[in-house]
């Protein structure tokens, strides 16, 4: 999954329902790209990457009518097939997979197939009005692996009905899909949206960003601890977006966030039941500033929770957080 991706947007094109937190206009391009301007903006992207996977985000990608669907990847694929691009991703939605449509996609070089499954509690999909059900997710999945291809699954934490036992289960049973990797989106409160509405009627209280980073670290736990690969945590921060939020969880360093909460939940485990004195904390190389938090924020953490021990943090070659 360590590739370099070319983003193409393709918004809110054959999507079927109005989800209550989407509002595509404000984090994707407002109008949708013809065939040929996927096939220039390929050719400007191919400047700056090397040998990039073409990726059609930013809608269902497989909902639109099966003749746009061709033209967008015969826009593409000759890149793939001249071998400037590796190949193709798509994300869609679960109820619009089927043998048909995979096989249109295998045609045209598509390796990856990105899955919004959002939740994998049937009340939350459908309180937010995702119009499927978590068994239509697993199908999907099945499929998409049994065609052959790579399987991203995305997550939700915060929706509508969410708690923070049944957003750890959504990504307990997200891992046991066996994924090649998963996407992991606190939710943000964007205007023009239902969900929008709900807050401001009262309807709907929004995740913090503190209970976001505690909802979202054990959704990575579950998911990294089964062999998945978090590759993505929050939105992608733009000025559009940022412009356009109204609550939720929404912070530009989101991922970071996250990881150093993990971290810090580590070395707590080791630090607990420990005597006082002074202790050495190693941490993974390149992950101290990590560790460390936003503006210090576990380096105060440890001084307020473990008073009687005097912490000091290290670089260390091991994999994981130890005691030296």
């Amino acid at each position: 999954m360590n590739r370099s991706i070319l983003p193409l947007f393709i918004p809110h094109l054959g999507c079927p329902h109005d989800c209550v937190f989407c509002n595509q206009r404000a984090i994707a391009a407002p109008q949708a790209p013809t065939p040929e301007e996927v096939a220039q903006a390929i050719r400007q992207g191919l400047q700056y990457a090397s040998r990039p996977q073409v990726a059609f985000y930013g809608g269902s990608f497989t909902a639109i009518p099966a003749a746009l669907q061709e033209a967008y990847l015969g826009a593409a694929f000759p890149f793939v097939q001249d071998g400037r691009c590796s190949g193709i991703r798509v994300s869609t939605r679960p109820d619009a997979i089927d043998g048909q449509v995979l096989a249109r996609l295998a045609r045209y070089g598509v390796q990856t197939v990105e899955l919004g499954a959002q939740s994998m509690d049937d009340r939350v999909l459908a309180l937010s009005g995702r119009g499927h059900t978590a068994q239509q997710t697993r199908q999907a999945a099945r499929q998409i692996q049994q065609a052959g291809f790579e399987l991203v699954l995305q997550m939700m934490a915060g929706l509508p009905g969410d708690s923070r036992a049944t957003c750890r289960q959504t990504a307990r049973q997200i891992a046991a899909l066996q994924p090649t990797a998963a996407r992991l989106y606190p939710v943000c409160v964007v205007e023009h949206t239902a969900l929008c509405r709900w807050m401001e009627q009262g309807r709907y209280q929004p995740l913090t960003v503190e209970e976001a980073a505690e909802w979202c670290a054990d959704a990575v736990e579950e998911l990294e601890g089964a062999g998945v690969p978090v590759v993505r945590i929050g939105l992608n921060p733009t000025q559009e977006l940022a412009a356009q939020v109204r609550g939720g969880a929404y912070h530009p360093a989101m991922g970071q966030i996250v990881r150093s909460r993990i971290l810090r939940r580590q070395a707590a485990a080791l630090l607990d039941g420990l005597p006082p004195g002074e202790v050495t904390v190693a941490v993974p190389k390149g992950q101290v500033s990590t560790f460390r938090g936003q503006k210090n924020e576990n380096i105060k953490w440890l001084a307020k929770n473990y008073p009687h021990l005097q912490v000091k943090v290290v670089e260390d070659e091991s994999s994981m957080i130890t005691l030296l």
